[in-house]
């Protein structure tokens, strides 16, 4: 049995869960993407392939965010994400936290955007 790279392990944990989640147009995805500097945010309608909104930490409109890649810098996307959301209409998302574990930045992102408004 071969030892698996951390990288490995998250796109293995990622495939698995891409299997079973996929956004539609009432219920589109939550995708994020965790660096080691940074942290993003999409939301996707699968069904079209469509982006319809997205905010990074490295945004240039986001000028507030010094560190994204910490918890606080991943709240504040959150927030952003779901403020995004509203605009377009979005209510109800499925997360998809994109094969990283829910703890630390992933977790504080999705619990800025449940208090923004969204529901998943």
């Amino acid at each position: 049995m071969a030892i698996l790279s951390r990288k490995e392990r998250t796109a293995k944990r990622h495939r698995r869960a891409r299997k079973k989640i996929s956004g539609t147009t009432e219920r589109p995805r939550l995708a994020v993407y965790r660096s080691s500097k940074h942290i993003s945010a999409q939301i996707i309608n699968d069904e079209t392939g469509e982006t319809l909104c997205a905010v990074a930490s490295y945004s240039k409109d986001l000028k507030d965010i010094t560190n994204g890649s910490n918890a606080e810098g991943a709240s504040k996307i959150g927030e952003a994400i779901a403020a995004k959301a509203k605009e377009k209409g979005v209510e109800t998302v499925v997360y998809d936290c994109g094969g990283n574990l829910y703890h630390g930045r992933v977790k504080a992102l999705a619990d800025a955007a449940r208090e923004g408004g969204l529901n998943f």
